[in-house]
């Protein structure tokens, strides 16, 4: 079996976040959640895999994070406009 793209899940104090999953997508992260057990030995909880996937996705987005170090650039001048 391939290597997944999540490891273990570090524990943190969460936000609580309500959104509504499409089926598949639901599916998918069941499958997801199972294959981790499989490799891992331990069983998780598909909705804890939503955070640490969000989180891979934008930390390899390149267009994210251009617009993000865009954002922290100090202006030229000091100024605020």
């Amino acid at each position: 079996m391939p290597k997944l793209r999540l490891g273990a899940l570090p524990d943190d104090k969460p936000v609580k976040v309500h959104t509504e999953l499409p089926a598949p997508i639901h599916r998918d992260l069941v499958a997801y959640a199972e294959a981790l057990a499989r490799e891992s030995g331990q069983r998780i909880d598909p909705a804890k895999l939503i955070a640490p996937m969000l989180a891979r996705f934008m930390a390899t987005d390149r267009g994210f994070a251009k617009a993000r170090r865009a954002s922290h650039t100090p202006r030229a001048g000091g100024g605020d406009g």
